[in-house]
């Protein structure tokens, strides 16, 4: 009951008109560097101003008012922060985002409530007509939601032999039949899709995704380097949490993870929990690629829940210590990490500079779709606390870099 209502009230926020308001006395942080004293003026979701200046946030706060009281929020010494931004999550609180309308609200109250102002819905891998049928509920749910990005297909068309927990039954070539079967049902909304580039129908499946506007992802593949480099040049521009589910790197059999590494074009997915990938190796990862790690989170359904029992697509999954694996072969199931902890884990364990540990949570994942730039899905470029930018922003913690409020398009969410 909790969190159907804690969704309910996250969708009566995003519904409600952005409002006009300033955030002063706060520590700017983003990609850019960091600012003391600062502030932030909003209006109409989208953020008209930044500097460090009372005077010219006094004389910004006169020309919005127009004789009229602006809201004011006095961030007593926090960061602002952009808001977080998660290409890849397959769910939370106990729902996946295949789950209908409800459970993608939910799902999404939770990650939302934790720092995750706009996500891509990552659908598993199911039945053909299945998967067509949870496009097109993402597609309505854009409709009234704009926190949600779009899809993410991971699968059906993936390798059997990396298909980690994906249901082997439902995987298949990329087909032309199939490819147009799941751009027609996500109408625009696509936004990437892991493919196996070594399947029968692989390269020709990248060109036409990309030729759609749909980022394609290398990823749950057996592809050697060449098979990867020439996915990459067909028009795959993002690695699927890197080291999982694929090949990995050999002195004389390098594999598909030095291709993206060498290749600017390639926006490379990196799941910091410490459990996919251990802590020493996520050190060396974030040297491989400057500015173009993209931290997700891969989060299924038990994330922000108890340890047990929970579903994965059709597959039972066991969560023992925060970590998912398959019943049937232990397999690693998804992960239960949000990106408010992937920042934390960044900043305290790997070394890594605020600034860039808030780039590989915003900037970069909105660069990879190619919404840090004004854009048809946001409007406004997501990313950045700069002037033109969407009004995600949140006030975090200095010290535990802790999420305490949240704003989505210029809308309090908490």
């Amino acid at each position: 009951m909790q969190k159907r209502y804690q969704a309910t009230m996250v969708a009566d926020a995003l519904a409600a008109r952005a409002g006009t308001f300033v955030i002063r006395n706060a520590v700017k942080a983003d990609a850019r560097g960091v600012q003391l004293n600062a502030w932030v003026s909003v209006t109409d979701g989208v953020i008209d101003a930044v500097g460090t200046s009372d005077a010219d946030l006094e004389t910004r706060i006169a020309h919005l008012s127009g004789g009229d009281q602006v809201a004011e929020v006095d961030a007593g010494g926090m960061l602002v922060t952009p808001g977080y931004v998660d290409i890849h999550a397959h769910g939370a609180w106990e729902r996946s985002f295949d789950d209908g309308a409800e459970g993608i609200a939910v799902a999404r109250a939770y990650h939302m409530l934790h720092g995750t102002t706009r996500q891509v819905l990552s659908l598993i891998t199911n039945p053909l007509d299945v998967m067509a049928r949870n496009l097109e509920c993402v597609r309505s749910v854009m409709a009234t939601r704009p926190d949600v990005l779009g899809s993410h297909l991971e699968g059906p068309f993936l390798a059997l032999a990396r298909k980690g927990a994906h249901d082997p039954n439902c995987l298949c070539d990329p087909t032309p039949e199939r490819v147009e079967r799941l751009l027609e049902a996500a109408d625009g909304t696509l936004r990437q899709i892991t493919i196996a580039p070594e399947r029968e129908c692989g390269m020709d499946a990248i060109r036409r995704f990309a030729a759609a506007g749909v980022v394609p992802a290398v990823g749950h593949c057996d592809a050697d380097y060449d098979v990867a480099r020439r996915a990459i040049d067909a028009g795959a521009g993002i690695m699927t949490h890197m080291f999982n589910a694929m090949n990995g790197i050999h002195h004389r059999e390098p594999g598909p993870i030095p291709a993206a590494v060498e290749d600017p074009r390639v926006t490379i997915e990196l799941i910091n929990d410490g459990f996919h990938v251990a802590n020493p190796a996520l050190r060396l990862a974030l040297g491989f690629a400057p500015h173009r790690i993209a931290f997700v989170t891969d989060a299924m359904a038990a994330t922000g829940c108890a340890d047990g029992t929970y579903k994965l697509g059709a597959l039972d999954v066991n969560v023992v210590g925060g970590h998912a694996r398959l019943v049937s072969n232990g397999a690693i199931a998804g992960s239960t990490l949000i990106l408010e902890v992937a920042v934390q884990r960044a900043v305290r364990e790997l070394g890594m500079g605020l600034t860039d540990a808030l780039e590989a949570a915003t900037l970069t994942p909105a660069h990879a779709l190619g919404l840090d730039r004004p854009n048809p899905v946001t409007g406004a470029p997501l990313g950045l606390v700069a002037p033109g930018y969407a009004a995600d922003l949140l006030l975090t913690n200095p010290g535990t870099l802790t999420v305490t409020a949240v704003w989505c398009a210029g809308r309090r969410i908490v």
